[in-house]
């Protein structure tokens, strides 16, 4: 999606005291397209003018502006990948499908926007992919495959779209439960280091659920899973 893009602009949403994650998204994606243009959002223009004083001395720095979900970027322009973590977590979940509706109203057509939550060091995350047309396509989790207990210890981890429906009877609360069984059974195979664990748990799952990777993201200690396998109950967030 990104190599194919006439206009490369990504938009990372709400990055928070310090520009780490912006810096950080612009190296890696410069590595798939080198002209991609990055530019970090914020609504405390605080938090823009230090990010700019920290990168102005930098040869190609991302660029960064005061704006929220209307994404409003410098000289215009409509992304082709949003990147939100922890930022809906701070609104009630009624609010979610309003501004998914909003960010995906100002994205390019078949752009994608990420909805995620994370922990403060990385080690537990998960995100929702969004498209800006047909609306939820998936659900990641990741996982710091070290010291892991147990999958679902990323349940509060989820993003705001799901964390309150880890409950029986929710799609989420299924999915987990089945990664923690699955995780158990796998479990002489720790023998072997929680990778080799964790990719026979992906596996056992992949048989009821509709997974959307394979084991090379699987490795990672990630596992990926349609959207229609954990939406919400009673059709909320539903894929459009």
């Amino acid at each position: 999606m990104l190599r194919a893009a006439a206009d490369p602009l990504v938009v990372d949403l709400g990055y928070g005291a310090g520009p780490v994650t912006v810096l950080d998204l612009q190296r890696w994606l410069r590595r798939v397209r080198p002209d991609v243009r990055v530019v970090g959002l914020e609504i405390d223009p605080a938090r823009v003018e230090t990010a700019r004083a920290r990168t102005r001395h930098l040869p190609a720095p991302p660029e960064f502006a005061h704006g929220g979900f209307e994404l409003s970027v410098p000289g215009g322009g409509s992304p082709v990948l949003v990147r939100a973590f922890n930022v809906l977590r701070q609104y009630p979940e009624a609010e979610v499908a309003a501004a998914w509706d909003l960010l995906r109203s100002r994205m390019a057509p078949g752009g994608l926007l990420v909805d995620g939550t994370c922990d403060e060091i990385g080690r537990r995350a998960s995100w929702i992919a969004v498209d800006a047309g047909r609306g939820p396509l998936s659900l990641t989790v990741s996982v710091r495959l070290g010291g892991l207990q147990r999958p679902s210890d990323v349940a509060e981890r989820l993003p705001k779209a799901l964390i309150h429906r880890n409950v029986p009877g929710e799609g989420v609360h299924a999915w987990l439960q089945a990664l923690d069984a699955a995780w158990a059974r796998a479990a002489p195979l720790g023998t072997f280091g929680a990778r080799q664990r964790w990719l026979a748990t992906c596996r056992e799952v992949a048989g009821d659920f509709p997974l959307l990777d394979s084991p090379a993201r699987w490795r990672l200690g990630e596992v990926t899973v349609a959207w229609a396998a954990v939406a919400p109950a009673g059709g909320a967030l539903s894929a459009g």
